[in-house]
């Protein structure tokens, strides 16, 4: 969101994030997000949290793995909402700050993005925001904003799968809302 501000290249954040558990998860993430695109100047949209439509197209697939195809449909589902904002918005180009993540999957994502846009006729910026110290400048970013602390993708299969991972290896649960960056 930096970057781009910086860059000047006019941008509307579109939050849509059906998929984050529970609804306290989804509120605090959004709140974050709403709280530092009004702090950059951006202006930010708010699209339903309608998880019963994202449970509906998961369906079937609880015990896929991180990064599989589950996350496809994921990404698929909030991808093409998205566009089909963008195209009714006039806007002709849409794109993702997934990727900066090093525990998503840059091709995955990038996939599920070219996808939804061709369907609505417009284009999908492939920037990797890892590269040129993007994930370095997203750790500063968090630290001096003091943003919450996510330690699972969003999802209900997510925080399941991390919090047996962490029993396994002796860690304690995730314990939602509390762990935040601290500068």
């Amino acid at each position: 969101m930096e970057a781009l501000v910086a860059s000047d290249i006019p941008t509307t954040l579109f939050f849509y994030n059906p998929n984050i558990h529970p609804v306290a998860e989804y509120m605090l993430r959004k709140e974050e997000n709403t709280r530092f695109a009004h702090k950059l100047g951006m202006p930010i949209v708010d699209a339903d949290y309608d998880s019963e439509r994202w449970f509906d197209r998961t369906m079937g697939q609880e015990n896929e793995p991180e990064r599989g195809a589950r996350c496809t449909t994921c990404f698929d589902m909030r991808f093409e909402r998205t566009a089909e904002y963008a195209q009714k918005k006039g806007f002709t180009l849409i794109s993702s700050t997934l990727g900066i993540s090093r525990w998503k999957n840059m091709e995955q994502i990038n996939d599920c993005g070219m996808r939804a846009a061709h369907q609505y006729g417009i284009h999908y910026w492939t920037f990797n925001w890892r590269k040129q110290g993007g994930a370095q400048r997203m750790l500063e970013i968090a630290k001096s904003e003091q943003f919450y602390q996510q330690e699972y993708c969003g999802c209900v299969y997510s925080l399941r799968d991390t919090n047996r991972w962490r029993q396994k290896c002796g860690r304690a649960r995730i314990h939602r809302g509390v762990k935040f960056y601290r500068p």
